[in-house]
């Protein structure tokens, strides 16, 4: 074990964030934590890291164990260019080599006791050095660059000049270099593009130490992790398997804690009801009974009530307005920025329904097609073509569509004034907006939550052709499974960009590869990409070199099976097949069952009548010997008295008869 994650409570101004949060991470080992936004991932990382402090608990590295931490977001000040700041982390092996050198230099011009001094220091320095694997340091900064999405000419420019997401590339470059004992990375393929994601992938799936992920990406941690580390409404949880198997195990728990929880608030309104009906028989024993029931039923254990998704919050997105057959037509389409060509002579048709997804490398230009063709960036040559009725609704990545001094409520009934609150609020609860969380203002929200409330506007509106661009950035896990069912179930057309492969694979029926400045067609999900990439980069360009993922497709098969949600089906599949015996057993007990408690019914039922019949005799018999009349018939009295006596015991007996029966029940 390198680390120990032991009872950790942190609350923020008063709230629970974490509660006797615990896991440990072995040598090697594989690991993800997941959970939706806002339940404490980020806040238990860094807490393991030590930039937060824990109110209580403990976490503890082994002796000698190195780990290296790399944030969402990176604000690297160095005038260092992106090699530089790479080679900063062999530094150690550079100087050695520069060492190795100057003693290779100085031996030349010594003899005798000297020469052997220095052949000593030599020879250790040499071994230090093939330790370090120094002979590959430059092969190694270069391929871990290039992996991350770095050319070559890159490699020269100034660290100072680059975006937010490169400077994260890089800081993830100098992590793996530094190849510490544990990695811990938060949200790592949030600014790479599939193939540095699948290279990534690859390098992690080899590395020698052990890894431990915060993301979001599923696909991604089915291909990596054999451990998942659930945060869910203050508690940690460990489940043993990739993300498709803990998704299996997540649901059988969920179902298994609703299940315990459904039979012990059936049992506690059964011991109410027992208590309830002992006091009503208003004899000693009966209340004694009662009482010494409601003590039990106080120190039960109460369990909480399993956190869920309300799964009636689906939307069903059918357009007001059925489109022609054909939707899009693109024809000789071209487009250049300066002397920096993206495409040209790309043809491609959509047709009505179709949900089709264009992949590609960062620098493509998959999101400057999309805007060529909702008008937003001009067209250089070649020329796109709309059916006739169709309506394009349009989802970017800065949520221009939002006015951030509105509430999320405002923003949709003043778009939509024909929606009644209910339909609002249903809107909003089926993108995880419930309760008062319609009257937040839209500038306060995350990126993920502006994500959510720019798709659930766009879902009202009137299009019939929606063009998403990277519609599943920043919205965690739940968000996702949310926005694939809605748009799973969309009737009308879909074009859209992502890097996101799970949703790719649940989403669309095409794929639109843009790679080598042409446009490759595959009809299927990324599961079909995956099979035929080789293929059709062989067939299209006379070589299966792919910038979009043909290097892994020979081993990414399985993966992208997973991440399409065939775990939990094959897992079925296979108990479906394998289970008749136990079947058998199980119908034959669930019978046997019923028919005990149906004879116990009969036998409780039975029970009650007799003692109603009886309690409405002697209430009788009360009535009768208040008469004074029988007072003075002593024959008639004494018959009286008796028979009141008589019924006393027989109720005595069935109070505890049915008392008996009540618990069997």
């Amino acid at each position: 074990m390198i680390l120990s994650v032991h009872n950790i409570n942190k609350s923020f101004d008063g709230k629970d964030i974490l509660k006797d949060a615990s896991f440990h991470i072995e040598n090697n080992e594989k690991a993800a934590i997941v959970g939706i936004n806002g339940a404490g991932k980020t806040t238990l990382l860094k807490i393991i890291i030590g930039e937060l402090s824990a109110d209580s608990g403990d976490v503890t590295f082994s002796k000698d164990v190195t780990w290296g931490y790399l944030a969402q977001n990176q604000n690297v000040q160095t005038e260092n260019t992106i090699f530089e700041e790479l080679v900063e982390v062999k530094k150690h092996v550079i100087e050695l080599e520069e060492n190795i050198r100057a003693a290779e230099e100085e031996m030349k011009h010594v003899t005798g006791e000297e020469l052997t001094r220095l052949m000593d220091r030599y020879t250790f320095m040499n071994e230090q050095f093939q330790r370090m694997s120094g002979y590959a340091w430059q092969s190694e900064v270069t391929g871990v660059a290039k992996g991350l999405g770095f050319t070559e000419d890159e490699l020269d420019k100034k660290i100072s000049t680059l975006s937010g997401g490169q400077k994260t590339r890089v800081a993830l470059g100098k992590l793996l270099l530094e190849s510490p004992d544990l990695i811990i990375l938060d949200e790592p393929t949030n600014h790479l593009d599939m193939t540095s994601i699948r290279w990534l992938e690859n390098y992690l799936l080899n590395y020698k130490g052990a890894v431990l992920i915060v993301s979001h990406d599923r696909y991604f941690l089915d291909k990596i992790v054999g451990k998942v580390i659930e945060v869910e409404n203050t508690l940690v949880s460990s489940f043993v398997g990739n993300y498709s198997a803990y998704s299996v195990k997540k649901e059988q728990k969920r179902l298994a804690q609703w299940s315990a929880y459904m039979k012990q608030q059936q049992e506690i309104k059964h011991q109410e009801e027992v208590i309830a009906k002992l006091k009503s028989f208003n004899r000693e024993k009966s209340i004694k009974h009662a009482e010494s029931r409601e003590k039990m039923l106080e120190k039960t254990v109460r369990l909480d009530k399993p956190m869920t998704i309300d799964d009636s919050m689906k939307i069903t997105l059918k357009p007001s307005c059925e489109s022609g057959k054909d939707v899009l037509e693109a024809v000789n389409l071209s487009k250049s920025f300066g002397s920096q060509e993206l495409f040209s002579g790309i043809n491609f048709e959509i047709k009505k329904g179709e949900h089709v997804a264009i992949i590609g490398d960062n620098g493509t230009g998959k999101t400057t097609l999309l805007k060529m063709i909702n008008g937003l960036e001009s067209i250089d040559s070649g020329k796109i073509t709309l059916g006739t009725k169709v309506e394009i609704g349009y989802y970017d990545q800065e949520h221009h569509v939002l006015n951030d001094n509105k509430t999320l409520f405002d923003e949709l009934q003043d778009a939509y004034p024909t929606l009644n609150n209910t339909e609002i609020r249903n809107t909003l609860a089926a993108f995880l907006f419930t309760g008062d969380d319609v009257f937040k203002r839209i500038g306060d929200l995350s990126g993920g939550e502006k994500g959510r409330v720019s798709l659930a506007k766009l879902m009202l509106s009137d299009a019939n052709f929606l063009i998403l661009d990277e519609p599943t950035n920043h919205l965690d896990i739940t968000s996702k499974e949310i926005l694939e069912s809605a748009i799973s179930g969309y009737e009308g057309t879909v074009l859209y960009v992502s890097h996101d492969r799970y949703f790719i694979n649940k989403t669309a029926t095409r794929i639109l590869d843009l790679t080598r400045k042409s446009m490759v067609n595959y009809i299927g999900n990324y599961d079909y990409y995956i099979e035929h990439v080789e293929e059709k980069m062989q067939n299209t360009f006379g070589t299966t070199d792919s910038g979009a993922g043909a290097s892994d497709a020979a081993g990414a098969t399985g993966s992208a099976s997973n991440a399409g949600g065939s775990a939990g089906t094959t897992g079925a599949a296979s108990n479906a097949g394998g289970s008749t015996g136990s079947g058998s057993l199980d119908y034959k007990a669930q019978k046997e069952d019923k028919a005990r408690r149906k004879k116990l019914e009969a036998a409780l039922k039975k029970c009650e009548d007799e003692i109603a019949k009886l309690e409405a005799r002697d209430s009788e018999i009360t009535e009768a010997l208040s008469d004074p009349s029988i007072g003075t018939d002593l024959a008639k009295l004494r018959k009286l008295t008796d028979e009141q006596t008589e019924i006393q015991e027989k109720l005595s007996a069935l109070y505890d008869e049915w008392e008996e029966l009540s618990s069997e029940s």
